[in-house]
């Protein structure tokens, strides 16, 4: 029996492994192309194939082998920074627009997992914004009235309120989404995978896409074929690379995560955290912690490293890791003798603010996209299907406001380097005041 290969993330190396689909060969023409086989490129097959088109979805490796495969599986209402953020950047229109949307998001995403009988581990307990700094306390109280004010359920816990849902004590203060929760992020997209194959999508994995160029029909290039398509999608995110002149608007960097052994009964009874809640922090570069379902800890984020257009990093790195494991110790000092079994990382992409990009582009808009979620893509992700059939129809829909607002162009490198490092820096600079341990 031939070796499984090598998977970037324990979430892919314990799903059930699917037959790999073989990769593109001659020459093809068809409805829609879409390019990855991610949440947004499978989201958007199920929607293309719900409306009759004729759909092939390309995909370099497999699918899920990006940022879909390797999250930390929180499905969280979360647009942009946060809603303060959000109203200081755009007009109250926009802003309960955008807000609309990704508690729309959140709910199209369940409705998938129940259509399709996805078996991904979901558990709808909400997630959690915790302090672990006084200096929090403040942008989570404007956060609680923001969404008071914009009718967004969330409910603001302080400390007894947190000891009562059996949080940890060292987190402070609190903001409870109680829409969402948590799930096995492979398992969600290979259920998305089966779902559109199911509808009659045809998939073609380990087919790298070399260009895409513009045109009526466009045409998409690869090792070993040619596509001419009516609409081409690109839902790479973070991996497309180049891919129709898209890295100008998004900036790309590495976050890594990381898994503990099971917990055993006595460890989660010392924790407490009895519901379960998907827990991230109020730093500018949060952290996010989250239970399993056979109670392992996924943990991690907070620190973020770029790299140019042109480059791939290692996925994960020693003294990120390093870093991320002081950290969890400092929140949960009761399981120092947890071990920590596995690091790993991969790319998210983001907008100058923090907003997914969707639009079109080429003379006749036959090129779309929709990428750089900013580490918050399940639930928008998941959405992308229903939002790309919106902009494609011309119709309004919860996604408008997003493609309907300017998308700010990015510089390239030095220029683009220099802005993730001043980003970082002064972030970075605030969270370490915040922090109660050495970053080394």
């Amino acid at each position: 029996m031939p070796k499984r290969p090598l998977m970037p993330s324990p979430w892919l190396e314990d799903a059930p492994e699917p037959v790999v689909t073989p990769a593109l060969t001659g020459d093809r023409d068809v409805d829609v192309c879409i390019v990855g086989a991610g949440y947004t490129g499978l989201s958007t097959a199920i929607a293309m194939r719900d409306q009759g088109r004729d759909v092939l979805v390309l995909e370099a490796q497999r699918a899920g082998w990006g940022a879909s495969g390797r999250n930390a599986g929180h499905l969280t209402p979360t647009i942009g920074k946060d809603i303060p953020m959000l109203r200081l950047m755009y007009r109250r229109k926009r802003v309960r627009g955008l807000l609309r949307l990704a508690d729309v998001a959140i709910g199209h995403t369940e409705q998938l997992i129940d259509r399709f009988a996805i078996d991904c581990a979901y558990e709808p307990v909400g997630n959690i914004v915790v302090a672990v700094h006084p200096g929090q306390h403040r942008n989570l109280k404007r956060s609680a009235a923001a969404a008071a004010r914009y009718e967004v359920p969330a409910q603001l816990l302080d400390r007894d309120a947190l000891q009562r849902r059996g949080i940890p004590a060292h987190f402070s203060m609190g903001l409870l989404e109680p829409h969402g929760g948590i799930l096995d992020p492979a398992r969600y997209v290979l259920g998305l995978r089966a779902a559109a194959q199911s509808l009659g999508a045809e998939l073609c994995e380990h087919t790298p896409v070399n260009q895409i160029r513009p045109g009526s029909p466009a045409v998409v290039r690869t090792p070993d074929g040619t596509i001419r398509a009516r609409q081409v999608i690109v839902a790479t995110n973070g991996y497309g690379g180049v891919l129709a002149n898209l890295h100008r608007r998004h900036i790309v960097t590495y976050v890594q995560l990381f898994r503990t052994s099971p917990l055993t009964s006595q460890q989660l009874a010392a924790v407490g955290w009895a519901g379960r809640e998907g827990l991230y922090t109020a730093h500018e570069m949060l952290e996010s912690y989250r239970l399993t379902q056979d109670n392992r800890i996924i943990g991690g984020a907070k620190l973020v490293r770029h790299a140019r257009v042109d480059q791939r990093r290692p996925d994960a790195d020693p003294a990120v890791a390093r870093i991320l494991e002081t950290a969890f110790r400092t929140r949960f000092p009761m399981l120092n003798d947890l071990a920590i079994e596995q690091h790993w990382g991969g790319q998210i992409a983001f907008g100058l603010d923090l907003l997914p990009l969707i639009g079109t582009t080429g003379d006749h808009d036959e090129i779309a996209y929709a990428i750089a979620y900013a580490g918050h893509g399940i639930s928008l992700a998941s959405y992308a299907g229903t939002m790309m059939a919106d902009l494609l129809a011309g119709r309004d829909g919860a996604g408008t406001p997003l493609w309907s607002r300017h998308q700010w162009l990015i510089p390239p490198d030095p220029v683009r380097g220099a802005i993730v490092a001043t980003l970082t820096g002064v972030f970075g600079h605030i969270d370490r005041r915040r922090d109660d341990f050495d970053w080394g």
